[in-house]
């Protein structure tokens, strides 16, 4: 095993994703924040907390070559955990793989945004995503994938338990009749990492679905299709027309095996072994 992976931020959803996808291939290490329950007797988690905790220990400890950047934190504390996964990677010869949003660009919504599009954000998260990528994308390009993501389905996502829920209690659920988006599943974006990390691929990339879809017609396709019973759908509009809150990719492709479209972000989030839960 050549390359030791560090995971900060491997308790989260899409964190632990990756974790078990790079598992069986790689020396993976991860870091949690709060479920010590869960992950406190697990010698390759590390607990760390950004606000209050440095994570050069981590970083001496594990020596990783690669670092994963997969977790959620005050501003001031991401910004300064960065500086140091930054100069670390840097230092070594290694490589940071920071994961980006969607969200640099919503500022922006007449057009899909593009690997080369200048961010744009007028939202806290947007912000701070573009001030990080600022951070990483000064690192040669040999040290750095940045890999902005769209919105994140599958089987397991918050998202869709959060429709489940509502369809379970017919409750609301807040979709967006204005925005068109792209997608991708946490499986599929953990496949990518992994091929990314294979290839040792460099450079930005957009791990989103090759095609768009109205926000409202996306969830109310993947409800019908996990069950028979409906939720309230409360439609939320942000502005009077059409906007573009969507990621696709264009100048750094992956391979076709790569690739997901809409239809197969609906499916891969419907499995069929999960509406079971919904008949109760």
């Amino acid at each position: 095993m050549t390359n030791r992976i560090l995971i900060v931020g491997a308790s989260g959803f899409l964190g632990n994703t990756i974790y078990k996808e790079l598992l069986p291939y790689f020396d993976v290490y991860g870091t949690y924040a709060t479920q010590d329950g869960l992950f406190a007797g697990n010698q390759v988690f590390y607990r760390y907390v950004a606000e209050t905790d440095s994570i050069i220990p981590i970083l001496q400890k594990v020596k990783p070559s690669i670092v994963i950047s997969a977790f959620k934190s005050h501003p001031n504390a991401l910004l300064e955990t960065h500086r140091i996964l930054c100069q670390y990677v840097h230092g070594i010869g290694g490589k940071l793989i920071f994961l980006s949003s969607a969200e640099v660009f919503s500022a922006k919504g007449d057009f899909p945004a593009y690997e080369t599009d200048t961010p744009l954000s007028e939202s806290l998260e947007g912000k701070t995503k573009i001030s990080l990528e600022k951070l990483v994308t000064k690192l040669p390009k040999h040290n750095y994938a940045l890999l902005r993501l769209p919105l994140v389905l599958g089987v397991n996502s918050p998202n869709t338990f959060h429709l489940k829920q509502a369809i379970k209690h017919h409750a609301s659920f807040e979709v967006f009749p204005n925005a068109i988006v792209s997608a991708t599943t946490s499986d599929k974006m953990a496949q990518q990492i992994h091929y990314i990390i294979n290839q040792e691929l460099t450079g930005t990339f957009h791990l989103a679905s090759q095609d768009v879809i109205h926000h409202d017609e996306l969830f109310r396709e993947i409800s019908e299709r996990l069950s028979h019973k409906k939720p309230i759908f409360k439609n939320v509009f942000s502005s009077n027309e059409d906007r573009y809150q969507a990621i696709l990719p264009k100048h750094n492709m992956l391979p076709k095996a790569y690739q997901i479209t809409i239809q197969e972000v609906i499916a891969d989030s419907t499995l069929k072994d999960e509406i079971v839960t919904l008949k109760h």
